[in-house]
């Protein structure tokens, strides 16, 4: 019987060491911006499309300061996939300490350009303010310290000849907060970098008169690349009755080198197989397109983006 026992149980034993290991479980972590802005809806998109079609993959969306912030999570392998602007992915390249880089970011790698983020300026009507010139004086909110917004708050006010120490007052806080204050009268304006029909600004202008301020096309080619002229539409907000001309840079979906080939290539390829799905989530997506996707990156593309774009014709290998 002990015999026949221990005989068994080594068996067993065996057949448990024998038996094949579980495959981890994949994570796909989309690092986004504040609730209010464009990045949430669309994070929010991304992943349900990467969760009902990535077999074994989990996917969570995490809410941040957005560009700057979801750069350097991206380089310390805490997320793997986020939004940032042209401009801040340049500058963590290049490791540009006053963007809030302390070291070059080598190991970003880019998935799409996908659409363009517009400066958007908006006051109390009272104010008078109605080109980026007025704010001098004026009290504003630049966005969170050294994000993708406050980087272009700086270069629209170095444009029009203007320092923060030119303002009445500065603010650093998130869209949301901003727009807060100004119903309370504690604020003049707000610079948003974003979408069209910012959430934020849209709250705003459904319960107050505001202007929305424009940064002229010779403004914007003082500045330089990689800020192009762009225009927000007249109908864009409550009460805008005319085309404002502004600022745009394009935004950017960034991986790092540390995801694999094949969840990279499924990453994108799900992205421009579900435009219309991210069309449905808010109206910035109608920018992207397979054709821009490429054009103009100031990172590598990931080796599992580019398999797709050579497989589309975009890219040639």
């Amino acid at each position: 019987m002990t015999i026949r026992f221990t005989f068994a149980a080594a068996i067993a034993g065996a057949l448990v060491f024998a038996a094949p290991v579980a495959k981890a479980q994949e994570f796909i972590n989309i690092l986004t911006g504040g609730t209010s802005g464009v990045y949430y809806p669309m994070g929010v998109a991304l992943s349900e499309i990467y969760g009902q079609n990535i077999e074994g993959v989990r996917v969570q969306v995490q809410s941040t300061k957005a560009s700057v912030e979801n750069l350097n999570l991206l380089q310390q392998g805490k997320g793997e996939l986020g939004f940032a602007l042209g401009d801040s992915v340049q500058y963590a390249w290049e490791g540009s300490e006053d963007a809030g880089f302390k070291a070059p970011l080598t190991k970003l790698r880019a998935i799409a350009a996908i659409y363009p983020n517009y400066v958007q300026i908006a006051a109390l009507k009272e104010a008078g303010v109605t080109t980026a010139a007025d704010l001098a004086g004026k009290s504003l909110s630049v966005g969170a310290p050294k994000s993708g917004t406050e980087l272009n708050a700086r270069a629209i006010l170095e444009g029009v000849g203007l320092t923060y120490e030119d303002l009445g007052k500065v603010e650093y806080l998130p869209f949301a907060e901003s727009v807060e204050l100004m119903k309370n009268r504690q604020l003049e304006a707000t610079l948003q970098s974003s979408g069209l029909g910012n959430a934020a600004i849209k709250d705003l202008a459904s319960s107050q008169d505001i202007s929305i301020v424009s940064v002229p096309a010779d403004v914007v080619a003082a500045i330089g690349a990689p800020y192009i002229a762009g225009v927000i539409p007249a109908g864009t907000y409550q009460g805008q009755t005319e085309d404002v001309p502004t600022a745009a840079v394009v935004n950017l979906l960034v991986t790092h080198e540390g995801v694999s080939d094949e969840t990279a290539y499924q990453m994108t390829k799900l992205l421009f197989d579900n435009v219309d799905t991210l069309k449905a989530a808010h109206s910035a997506a109608n920018d992207i397109s397979l054709e821009n996707a490429v054009k103009d990156l100031p990172i590598p593309l990931h080796p599992g983006a580019e398999k797709y774009y050579q497989e589309q014709g975009v890219l040639t290998q």
